[in-house]
Formats: structure tokens, sequence, C-alpha cells
């Protein structure tokens, strides 16, 4: 099923591997995505108290599939243009799989971490709070950039994880998407690796987090997402934001 809600966003509820196939070759500018990070196999189980929210260390079902991040690498260079940048959030257990598959089919690998100033609390104190997120990126020669002040072009951003009201509930009030990006942290990318009316495209598109933070910024967007619930919040989402910014 396909959702084309005006020319500036499109969200499709459909394995990405297959709407993949289906879009133009280089007629995607900015690919800003969070594909699964197949952390589930180190959980250690939700964490309950008396004192606080729990803890939900088991994220979802879907980050129990295994993700390949070389299944992207060619359906990404087909449809990125050649001035066009890709930026996929990670984390440290597949880094180096990303490095592996996209290093040597692009010009440039590079990669930012995200400092969440609010982390979950690490209640054993056994270790460092988890309070860093990777993103990596990658493009060829020519690509589109907007170089600003030196001091604004580190590799590393900072800011708190998505809470009040810019999270997506469900019916019972509980955070629909466990993984929720803030839309700041997508901002910032989309401002540096796009030009307004360029197309952003999300196959992991959850919530529709990129696509607000696209639509905020002048630019086009497609939305790729297999949970129905999360397309329906996605387009809910997109469709305020569009009437509320008219």
């Amino acid at each position: 099923m396909q959702f084309l809600v005006n020319k500036r966003f499109e969200i499709i509820n459909g394995d990405c591997y297959d709407v993949l196939n289906k879009i133009e070759d280089h007629s995607i500018d900015l690919i800003l995505t969070d594909p699964p990070y197949n952390l589930a196999h180190y959980s250690t189980g939700n964490m309950q108290f008396d004192w606080r929210a729990e803890i939900t260390n088991d994220v979802a079902n879907w980050d129990t599939v295994e993700f390949n991040p070389q299944s992207l690498v060619e359906p990404f260079r087909r449809i990125l243009s050649p001035t066009g940048n890709i930026f996929m959030f990670c984390s440290y257990n597949l880094l180096g799989k990303f490095h592996e598959a996209f290093d040597p089919c692009f010009d440039t690998f590079q990669f930012m971490v995200w400092h969440k100033t609010n982390p979950v609390p690490n209640i054993r104190k056994s270790s460092f709070l988890n309070s860093c997120e990777l993103i990596v990126c990658c493009w060829n020669k020519g690509h589109t950039w907007n170089f600003t002040r030196q001091n604004d072009m580190h590799n590393f951003i900072e800011s708190p994880i998505c809470m009040g009201k810019e999270r997506i509930k469900d019916a019972d009030g509980k955070k629909l998407h466990p993984t929720q990006k803030p839309t700041s942290i997508l901002e910032k990318i989309i401002k540096i690796a796009s030009n307004e009316n360029d197309i952003v495209l999300d196959c992991f598109n959850g919530v529709g987090s990129t696509g607000e933070a696209a639509l905020k910024n002048n630019r086009r967007y497609i939305g790729i997402e297999l949970d129905k619930r999360y397309c329906d919040a996605s387009v809910d989402r997109l469709k305020s934001y569009n009437q509320l910014n008219l």
C-alpha cells in the first residue's frame, strides 16, 4: 500500500529492498536512514523499578533479524544522484561491516559521533553509560556540501534523546518507536548534505522523523517503512506538520 499525500512527501508501506528496486536511477539527493543495529544479541533484558520508569534494553523484534550493510550498497549506488550523500545511523558492532561494504564503492567514507546528553543511566554502575551512537557517511567527488564555519563542521553532534512532545506515542501513551531520533540531529545533516527542493530518502522510515526534518528545511521526502503502524503515524505526523506550516 502506498500513501501519496502531496508532492512534498511520500510514505510507502513495504519492504525497503522491493521498493528501492522501483526507484529511478540517480534520483535521490540524500539518503539519511536508521537501519537496525542488531543489538538484541547483547541485551541484558528489560529492567523494571518501583521508583522510575522501566529501562527497555530489548528494542524490538525487528532488531533480532540480521542486517547486512552489504545488502544496501548496490541499490544505494544506483539511486544516488552524482552529487548525493549517504548518512546511516549505526552502532559499534556494525561499524566495521559498514566500512567493509561501503568504503570500496565511494570516494570518501567517514563517520560522525552523536553524543546523547541525557543517556539512560547505568543502574548497575559497572560500565560506561551508552551515551554515543555513530553515523556513517559516504559520498563521491563533487557531492553537495554546505560547509559553514570550521567550528560547526566537527564530526561530533550533541543533543538529548527524543523526549516530550516530539516523542510519538501509541494509543496507550507509550512511545511507539523505541529508537526514534531527534529532528535536531537530522536537520543538521540535511542542511549540510543537501539543498532546498532536493529529495531526501529514508528507507527505514520509522515514525517519519527524517521526513519532518526534511519538510522543515524545504526538501522533498520519500519514506519507506515495513510496519504499517509506523507508516500511519508518519502520515499523520507529516500531514499535521504541513497543515500547521502552510
